[in-house]
């Protein structure tokens, strides 16, 4: 869907708050001070202001959503229209400004360590088999490490996972993430 009237509007009401527009991962983003803030993107389904530390960010309105499990610190408040985000002006400028004011505070988001994530029994197994791709896995970023291990872990069934790993692993081996 083409959300061009809404995305100008999102804009409108983000920008009247002080925050720098640039474009990153190909969507309007908004920093302050060179940090991102804030980021408006559309789906089929809806439109979203995204908050990328909306996981710590005051909710009194109860609007800001975890768009899946996965993600840990960003948060978004989702529209279907324009008449969703034109009734929502004062609540949206708020809330841009109190995540202006944590970027402000220095407040960080804890997130999960890598350790945390589910290792799948069959990645296990493949490293016991395989030595040099354990090594190559600790070797990746953590980040790397978490996109790989919840791309394993995502699958239903054992085949599956034991599929996924086969496939992965010469990415692996070369040092690359899953998607490098």
């Amino acid at each position: 869907m083409n959300w061009e009237p809404e995305f100008a509007a999102l804009r409108d009401i983000v920008s009247s708050c002080g925050l720098e527009e640039t474009v990153k991962w190909g969507q309007p983003c908004f920093t302050l001070d060179g940090r991102n803030v804030v980021l408006i993107h559309g789906f089929k389904e809806y439109c979203a202001l995204l908050f990328f530390k909306g996981a710590i960010m005051q909710d009194p309105k109860n609007i800001l959503v975890r768009q899946t499990e996965n993600v840990q610190a960003a948060r978004q408040i989702r529209f279907s229209g324009i008449d969703d985000i034109k009734r929502l002006e004062k609540t949206l400028k708020a809330y841009v400004k109190d995540a202006m004011a944590l970027e402000q505070s220095g407040a960080k988001v804890e997130m999960k360590k890598t350790a945390e994530f589910s290792f799948p029994e069959e990645l296990e197994r493949k490293m016991d088999q395989i030595p040099a791709l354990r090594t190559a896995f600790e070797q990746l970023t953590p980040g790397r490490q978490r996109a790989y291990l919840l791309h394993f872990s995502s699958a239903k069934q054992s085949k599956t996972r034991e599929s996924r790993i086969e496939k992965c692993a010469p990415r692996i081996l070369d040092g690359k993430g899953l998607d490098d």
